[in-house]
């Protein structure tokens, strides 16, 4: 081998080690997205499961409320039919008081602001977390775009030092801020793109 083509070919291995540590800089950039992109997943999916349990529990509550107020309200009705057949005077006030202690109760069920606990303060509860579980649901959806943008990065960035195919590190780039706008809509847009 002559001295010219020494030259050439260690100018040329320079040239490679300098692109390999690019790419190499480009995998760990990569894998630092995907690590906080996962990251960012899982909290959200582990957020979408807890509200979607939260939800469900005041809905549970809300029926058992309704199902409580409905059987007062009724019991009520039905005081209401004895007090007109009553004839004792006595009697007649004794079932007048219990009708507005069941009347009473029923109103307390449906609305107790006091606790948050009356069937109206329970929808307004159950609907909020599910909407947050909507969101955190959305958010979900985004990083794990997100995250699939940076594993398909990281095998091409591999495989550009491999095969030499530059375009490969160039189609892992794009991906890189494919999965950084995946990755930035799932933090404050998550409803701007609907995914599922």
């Amino acid at each position: 081998m002559s001295a010219h083509e020494s030259m050439e070919h260690a100018e040329h291995a320079e040239h490679a080690s300098g692109s390999n540590k690019k790419i190499a800089l480009l995998i760990a950039v990569l894998a630092l997205f995907l690590a906080i992109s996962e990251t960012l997943g899982k909290g959200a999916q582990t957020e979408s499961i807890s509200k979607n349990v939260e939800a469900s529990n005041l809905w549970a509550f809300f029926q058992a409320k309704s199902i409580r107020r409905t059987v007062v309200q009724t019991a009520a009705d039905q005081g209401k039919l004895i007090l007109g057949a009553a004839s004792d005077e006595a009697n007649k006030v004794a079932v007048q008081k219990q009708i507005e202690d069941w009347q009473k109760t029923a109103q307390r069920y449906r609305s107790e602001p006091e606790t948050g606990e009356g069937t109206e303060q329970l929808a307004e509860k159950a609907k909020h977390a599910e909407h947050e579980r909507d969101e955190a649901t959305a958010k979900y959806h985004h990083f794990e775009l997100a995250s699939a943008a940076f594993q398909i990065g990281i095998v091409l960035a591999s495989a550009t030092i491999i095969t030499g195919m530059m375009a490969l590190a160039y189609i892992a780039g794009l991906l890189t801020l494919g999965g950084i706008a995946m990755t930035a809509l799932g933090l404050w847009l998550p409803h701007l793109v609907h995914l599922h």
